[in-house]
């Protein structure tokens, strides 16, 4: 019987791997057939769709690269815009302070010329009312000394005389 049974068991290891070939290879064709193509589809998909994310990212660095840039050109520009308009500020202040100071110089030689002028004026005025008060006391003096009132030819060519006499006395 031992035979028997090991015939059996020898024929059947046989068999039974003959059976499981056969339908692995009935479930890899039925597979191919109907699952392949699917699967196939997904892991194209998939395959594309991260392919198509990793682009994406490129696309998006490069444009945050390219963003990037375009903020720094526009800060150097603000800054270089910001100390040009410093600059000018501060030219603008010197110009002003300058006319100013400028003015106020001419001002106050206009107003030292006119006060010369006035003052030149006032000597003038000054001298004429003494020159006609002296010449007014002396022909008083005069004429209490002579004792006799002067003709107005005599009076007139007495004040003259007198007149030219402080000129002298002023120009020495």
């Amino acid at each position: 019987m031992q035979n028997i049974v090991l015939a059996e068991v020898g024929n059947t290891t046989f068999s039974s791997i003959v059976v499981v070939s056969v339908s692995f290879l009935l479930l890899v064709v039925l597979l191919k057939h109907f699952a392949w193509g699917a699967i196939s589809d997904m892991m194209k998909k998939r395959e594309d769709k991260i392919s198509n994310d990793l682009d994406s990212a490129e696309q998006s660095r490069t444009k945050a690269a390219k963003l990037e840039q375009e903020r720094q050109t526009q800060l150097m520009s603000s800054k270089s815009e910001a100390a040009e308009i410093i600059k000018n500020a501060k030219d603008s202040g010197e110009l002003s302070r300058q006319n100013i100071l400028n003015e106020t110089k001419e001002e106050v030689s206009r107003l030292k010329d006119k006060a010369k002028s006035d003052i030149s004026m006032e000597r003038d005025a000054a001298m004429t009312s003494v020159k006609d008060d002296v010449a007014e006391l002396s022909l008083q003096i005069a004429e209490k000394i002579l004792n006799k009132e002067l003709s107005p030819e005599a009076h007139e060519a007495l004040i003259n005389q007198y007149i030219e006499g402080l000129g002298s006395n002023e120009t020495r």
